[in-house]
């Protein structure tokens, strides 16, 4: 559900009123740099000081390099009781579900059940119909990579009045089926023909969820646990369905909500079942557990070089990074690629990339949802992997205060 914080909010929001809403208001913590923070991290631990400078309740970090593991932290998990983030904390990391569902369906692949130009219609018949759709003409590798053109259910007056502002409070434990949440987004037209444009849409990963329970006869989460969780031993990963509680230690998860221009009111929204988000956006993890996936991930461990080549190959996004299959690219300003995905849900921001060859990983997370369009973001990844900050572009105005929506 997060991929990449979002430029702009692509809807219009439900306003939320204050006496609608019962929540949990945050003073922002002070940055703490974390014990033990070495000359080789200091710059990433320079970028978890920056998140907190930036308004954020809290981040904790963990890298992984031929050298060992470091992690570091700023802010709070708990901001009233004045408790401290750290790298053991199960956290839900949104959109990074994604590249769990893509290492799925090209396992299939590999093993002839599928294969990632099969078109949609041929193994979900009936599902997308209607609206302007023909699912006969968008294929599986257009929904892993986002140029199948189905509309982002999040992007919806539905979505926004039932999960964002006083309809989250009003919705949050409602449970979703994968067909209604699909419904949600394809009752408005494709935004383009299958293959002739790009936008992320979560949609698309519901429906990769849908394929392969049509495929395997078993709900995508547990093919997941099967093929994936279990052989690596990712025994703080999991993918809790209806269960809207998160496993201990975890931060709280704070939230603005997804109101447009969010005023101070933060809102406690830790809990919800995450039924809404499911094969887009389900999974709860730890900074090791998501670092030790896509270090096996990059080094062929999971899948044979023809499918990892697949998943690899980008399309331009028109974003700053571009995007292969369940999978972002980003060229950083030292030159180094990273590949991994971001994750945005109520009340979590998270981040997780590594070098090529698997063996520099970083994962973060920061327990608050109202990071603007902001380098401190980005600055994560840029000095973990390039070892310094980027300098301010001076007289570059100042990007305009935006609210983030959710599910990316």
């Amino acid at each position: 559900m997060s991929q990449h914080v979002s430029k702009a909010v692509r809807a219009t929001l439900v306003a939320l009123t204050a006496t609608a809403v019962v929540g949990t208001a945050v003073v922002p913590a002070a940055a703490a740099t974390a014990p033990g923070a070495d000359k080789a991290h200091a710059a990433t631990q320079e970028a978890l000081n920056g998140l907190v400078a930036a308004d954020m309740p809290g981040v904790a970090a963990e890298a992984r390099t031929p050298k060992g593991t470091w992690s570091g932290s700023a802010g709070y998990a708990d901001t009233a009781a004045k408790r401290k983030r750290t790298a053991a904390d199960h956290f839900r990391a949104g959109s990074i579900t994604k590249s769990f569902v893509a290492t799925v369906l090209l396992q299939l692949e590999a093993e002839g059940k599928l294969s990632l130009d099969d078109s949609l219609e041929s193994r979900l018949p009936g599902v997308v119909k209607g609206n302007g759709y023909d699912a006969s003409k968008i294929t599986i590798r257009q929904l892993l990579n986002h140029t199948s053109g189905v509309h982002d259910m999040v992007y919806t007056p539905e979505w926004n009045e039932q999960m964002n502002g006083q309809g989250f409070f009003e919705h949050r434990y409602d449970v979703k089926t994968p067909e209604q949440i699909v419904a949600m987004g394809i009752k408005y037209g494709p935004d383009f023909e299958p293959g002739k444009g790009w936008r992320y849409s979560n949609t698309n990963f519901v429906l990769g969820g849908m394929i392969i329970e049509k495929v395997t006869g078993q709900p995508y989460a547990r093919e997941v646990e099967r093929r994936i969780v279990k052989p690596l031993g990712l025994k703080e990963t999991t993918f809790p369905g209806t269960d809207p509680k998160l496993p201990a230690p975890h931060p709280v998860g704070y939230s603005k909500l997804y109101v447009p221009n969010p005023g101070p009111e933060i809102y406690d929204a830790t809990e919800y079942r995450p039924s809404w988000s499911g094969a887009t956006g389900e999974v709860v993890s730890t900074s090791g557990d998501l670092n030790r996936f896509y270090s096996a991930l990059l080094q062929g461990k999971l899948l044979p070089k023809k499918q990892l080549d697949e998943m690899l190959t980008t399309v331009e996004t028109g974003e700053h990074y571009t995007y292969g299959l369940g999978i972002i690219s980003r060229k950083l300003s030292c030159g180094v690629q990273v590949y991994g995905h971001d994750g945005v849900v109520w009340g979590s921001l998270s981040g997780s990339a590594g070098t090529r060859d698997g063996k520099h990983m970083l994962t973060f997370n920061i327990n608050g949802d109202w990071l603007n369009e902001s380098p401190p973001f980005e600055n994560m990844f840029e000095g973990e992997f390039c070892g310094a900050l980027p300098k301010p572009v001076k007289d570059k105005p100042a990007a305009a205060a935006t609210a983030v929506n959710t599910l990316r």
